[in-house]
């Protein structure tokens, strides 16, 4: 898929790594909007970048409903401070979340370091004792 100008959702699937169910389910959700030639799909540019964004949101943490309404800015005004506004709020966001997601992991780490050493020291007082 190089200078391409057209892709097959096949194609797609294969660049992206994805099914073509999870590209169908994107049109179905107004994200992608192939051209179709009967049954077929016809998939142009500006649908691979969309689908590129879509993945890339999704491994960010945002939800469909947060990617449509970027989207929806982006159509609306190609230029938008809107759409950089709400963008920055959505990473902040996301970054809280996992901030405390990264202290809540911190916090459990500590207390399996705790009873790792408690239950080392109990077996060794175990083996001891039976020497």
């Amino acid at each position: 898929m190089n200078s391409k100008t057209t892709y097959s959702i096949g194609e797609l699937a294969k660049h992206f790594d994805v099914t073509a169910r999870s590209i169908r389910f994107y049109e179905e959700q107004h994200l992608i909007a192939p051209e179709r030639q009967g049954q077929s799909r016809i998939y142009h540019a500006k649908d691979k970048v969309r689908l590129k964004l879509i993945l890339r949101g999704k491994r960010l943490g945002f939800s469909l409903a947060e990617i449509r309404k970027l989207f929806e800015l982006y159509d609306t005004n190609p230029n938008s401070a809107a759409q950089l506004e709400i963008m920055l709020q959505l990473t902040q966001s996301k970054r809280a979340v996992l901030e405390q997601q990264l202290n809540d992991i911190q916090m459990l780490m500590n207390e399996l370091d705790e009873v790792e050493i408690r239950c080392q020291e109990e077996l060794n007082e175990i083996k001891r004792g039976l020497l």
